[in-house]
């Protein structure tokens, strides 16, 4: 059995801050990247260029990142994981700031149907 091509954990990472940034800013840049991951520059111009050979992004003229179809649904994805991780971790007794860095962790490596199962177990236990 094949498994299925995921995208690296970095770029599942970067995908999630451009939605988030995109979110509270309305455009996203490469510096609120930097700022967001807490990353270097230069590590922000690798990885958006590989974001970009890769299709999950376009850059426009005045170098503004826009997220193209492909990449938010990675982008959704991730960032849906990190929040109902984080709300099921706070729910067992972790204090927000190490549920949502944990979730950051969990949310790369757990499987569709464990996640799946946890969304069960959070939708029958939180009414």
């Amino acid at each position: 059995m094949k498994a299925e091509r995921t995208p690296d954990k970095t770029f599942e990472d970067y995908l999630e801050a451009m939605l988030i940034i995109k979110e509270r800013k309305g455009f996203i840049r490469s510096i609120d990247i930097a700022a967001e991951l807490d990353v270097t520059k230069p590590s922000v111009t690798y990885t958006t260029k590989r974001l970009k050979e890769r299709g999950y992004i376009t850059m426009d003229s005045d170098n503004f990142i826009n997220i193209t179809d492909e990449g938010m649904k990675i982008a959704e994805k991730t960032y849906e994981r990190h929040k109902t991780l984080g709300k099921l971790f706070i729910q067992l007794g972790v204090d927000e700031k190490t549920a949502f860095e944990d979730a950051c962790k969990v949310e790369h490596d757990i499987s569709e149907k464990t996640f799946n199962a946890l969304c069960r177990h959070l939708e029958k236990y939180s009414n």
